[in-house]
């Protein structure tokens, strides 16, 4: 009779692990039979610099000012010093940038999300830039306080992209059947695609405010589950030698990867030339980064470029 019990027992446990594993898996697996239209431009690609040579003056103006894009960072309150070097580096060159963080810093100017979850952080900050500002900008870019972006490259690769198509771009990582776009290099979502996530946040069949039931998946990938659901898939960001343009790791990694895989290519087998974002930065490197992208020039190089974004009015902008 013990012997019976304990068998009914141990069925019972192991029919319920099963049962939650299945429930996690169709949250990560989720999309497949939802997809709103065939799926067509996995690599993206900037823009080829002999097309834009070919637009006229007045057309090229008018294209720097209609790039408008906003900034989201998420931080918490430990990150007080990454913090304070974003606000003073690349942030300046947004149209707009505003910090979201876990609670009230009187040091710093942030919106609260009062939460440490980073999922709702998202999930919070996505929601409150697109009420407020969804006629103002049409693309958002989120990214951790280690990042540093070079958004005038960001508005070149997005120059011949339509911000009322559904984009979520970035550098992307594939997790069994799920492709998502990592965090560590930055996210970038157009107009229409905030507007499809936005219809979603409410919906927790489709975009759940917490994750599997057994362990708890990354803000991420959560975003690219919610997104599945509303026909928007992950794109890999390339420049026209097939290069990442945003990265996950710093420009010292990736020289320093070089220096052994290509030693003697360490400049040119690094990154690429038109790299939107490198990540896992000090507060120190952050400046750096600041003088050599915008400070630093060889003399006798001269770099006619084809087209100026021009910073928003009253900006700082370097």
């Amino acid at each position: 009779m013990l012997s019976e019990s304990s068998s009914f027992l141990k069925g019972v446990m192991l029919g319920s692990i099963f049962c939650a594993l299945i429930t996690m898996l169709g949250h990560i697996r989720i999309g497949h039979g939802n997809r709103m239209h065939h799926h067509e431009h996995h690599h993206l690609q900037a823009p080829n610099k002999e097309d834009i040579l070919k637009i006229s003056e007045d057309e090229r103006m008018e294209l720097s000012k209609s790039f408008r894009v906003y900034c989201i960072i998420l931080v918490k309150p430990k990150d007080v010093s990454l913090w304070a070097a974003v606000k003073e580096t690349w942030t300046k060159h947004c149209d707009k940038a505003e910090f979201f963080s876990s609670e009230n810093v009187k040091v710093f100017e942030s919106i609260s999300m009062e939460t440490n979850d980073m999922w709702l952080m998202m999930r919070k900050a996505y929601k409150y830039a697109f009420d407020k500002y969804r006629d103002q900008y049409n693309w958002f870019f989120l990214a951790r306080p280690t990042t540093f972006a070079i958004i005038e490259n960001l508005k070149y690769f997005l120059l011949k992209k339509d911000p009322s198509q559904p984009f979520y771009l970035g550098h992307t990582i594939k997790s069994g059947d799920l492709e998502y776009v990592s965090m560590e290099g930055g996210i970038v979502l157009s107009v229409e695609s905030m507007k499809r996530l936005n219809s979603l946040l409410s919906i927790p069949e489709k975009c759940p405010e917490q994750g599997g039931m057994i362990w708890k998946i990354s803000e991420d990938k959560q975003l690219a589950v919610c997104l599945k659901y509303a026909g928007v898939f992950a794109e890999n960001a390339e420049d026209a030698e097939g290069k990442d343009v945003f990265n996950t790791k710093s420009v010292g990694l990736f020289i320093k990867e070089a220096m052994t895989n290509h030693p003697n290519q360490v400049v040119e087998g690094c990154c690429s030339d038109m790299a939107v974002t490198f990540n896992g930065l000090t507060p120190n490197q952050m400046h750096v980064m600041m003088y050599g992208v915008y400070r630093l020039r060889a003399f006798g190089h001269i770099f006619n470029d084809a087209l100026v974004f021009l910073p928003p009015n009253g900006s700082d902008n370097d």
